[in-house]
């Protein structure tokens, strides 16, 4: 068996409180995913409402901070569970509830179905224009949202869930974390990060043929 070490260490502000290293094996698999990757998380407490994670899956690495409630999240979002968007952040109520965008009700996958999750279609890319608003902007499971990051917006799969995507016109793949909600226009069925979208090589483009399936860790 192929064992791989884990760090794992807690800080408060930049006091380092503990540190443990143990030996474990992540195996993702998933079909057509089969593969083990080495993880290690850190997390750090920065602040209030700010609590970070890092870690990686192979050669990915994710970053989550989660936003304060202050900072805006998308107003296409109207309810989330029958509760405004940031009390069901807060009441940690988003997973896979229902959600009503534009009067048009959504309802998530549930996770034993989404393990098994595969599809083909059109990916494009969003974000910037969050990096003009004051302070930050919020994903819809209330993450800090960071178009510089391996991220994705996904109408139906369960948040936070990893997908690998690949580019079906270069055969590009990465593994992004989905932490939002859309695309809701057109018939897309995912939307990434600018910064997935240039490692897929279709940043330029805006959009492409891709194949999205579930990573499970």
């Amino acid at each position: 068996m192929n064992f791989k070490k884990i760090i794992f260490c807690v800080f408060w502000g930049t006091v380092l409180i503990s540190c443990s290293t143990l030996h474990t094996t992540y195996n993702i698999t998933k079909k057509t995913v089969n593969a083990t990757y080495g993880t290690a998380k850190f997390i750090t407490k920065l602040g209030v409402g700010t609590l970070k994670m890092s870690y990686k899956i192979g050669t990915f690495t994710f970053d989550v901070i989660t936003a304060p409630l202050e900072w805006p999240m998308t107003s296409d979002i109207e309810s989330i569970d029958g509760l405004s968007p940031k009390e069901a952040v807060r009441q940690g109520r988003v997973k896979n509830s229902p959600y009503v965008v534009k009067g048009k009700r959504y309802v998530p996958m549930s996770v034993a179905k989404a393990a098994t999750y595969q599809e083909v279609g059109t990916a494009s890319w969003y974000g910037n224009e969050t990096l003009r608003q004051k302070g930050g902007h919020m994903t819809a499971n209330g993450e800090a949202f960071d178009p510089g990051k391996p991220t994705a917006a996904h109408k139906h799969l369960p948040l936070p869930i990893h997908v690998k995507v690949t580019n079906l016109a270069n055969n590009r793949s990465i593994i992004v974390r989905v932490n939002d909600r859309g695309p809701f226009s057109g018939n897309r069925i995912i939307d990434l990060s600018a910064d997935a979208a240039k490692k897929l090589g279709f940043y330029r483009q805006g959009t492409a043929r891709v194949k999205v399936e579930t990573v499970e860790i």
